[in-house]
C-alpha cells in the first residue's frame, strides 16, 4: 500500500482567466492515477493546498507529523517545487520508510505538464528505492539534503 499526501503546488494549480493568476486548487491526483491505470494500492490524505513558496515551518511541521503518523513504509508527496528541497530536508530524520516527493513545473490541468510523468516516475521510485527521502522530478532522483531547484534552468540538481 502506497499512501500519498496532497499539499498543492503547482501540480494543483487552476488558472482564473478573469483575475489572470493561478490559485490551488482540488487536488488532481486521483484523476491522473486513474488516467495512469492505476487504481488500487493507495490511500490519498489531503495536508495541504498551498503554493511552496507560501509554506512556513509549521506547514513542513504538519507534513512531518502527517506522515510520522502514517503506518505506510512507502509514501509519496505532491508538493510545489519552489520548497520541495527544503520539506525534503525536514522529513529526512524519517529515513526508516521511503518517502518520495514529487510535483509539476506546469500544473496538471495544462495540456504540456509534466505531471503525468513525474506521477508515474514517483510511482516507480517509491516502489524500487530503498528507505530514505528523495525528490523525483522530470526522470532523475535526488537525496533529501543533497538537491536544490534550479530556477534560471527550471530544474533540480544535485548540491
Amino acid at each position: 500500500m502506497i499512501d500519498i499526501f496532497t499539499t498543492g503546488g503547482t501540480i494543483d494549480k487552476v488558472y482564473f482567466d478573469a483575475s489572470s493568476q493561478f490559485e490551488i486548487g482540488d487536488s488532481l491526483l486521483p484523476e491522473l492515477l486513474s488516467e495512469s491505470n492505476i487504481h488500487e494500492g493507495y490511500r490519498v490524505h489531503g495536508v495541504l493546498r498551498k503554493d511552496s513558496l507560501d509554506m512556513t515551518d509549521d506547514d513542513r511541521d504538519r507534513i512531518f507529523d502527517a506522515v510520522a503518523g502514517c503506518e505506510g513504509q512507502k509514501i509519496l508527496i505532491t508538493h510545489g517545487t519552489d520548497t520541495m528541497a527544503q520539506t525534503a530536508e525536514r522529513l529526512s530524520s524519517l529515513s526508516d520508510r521511503t518517502i518520495v516527493l514529487f510535483g509539476a513545473m506546469q500544473p496538471a490541468r495544462m495540456r504540456r505538464t509534466d505531471a503525468v510523468f513525474n506521477l508515474g516516475f514517483a510511482w516507480s521510485a517509491v516502489q524500487l528505492l530503498p528507505p530514505g527521502v528523495y525528490i523525483t522530478m522530470n526522470g532523475e532522483v535526488f537525496e533529501a539534503g543533497a538537491v536544490r531547484k534550479n530556477l534560471e534552468a527550471k530544474r533540480f540538481e544535485r548540491i
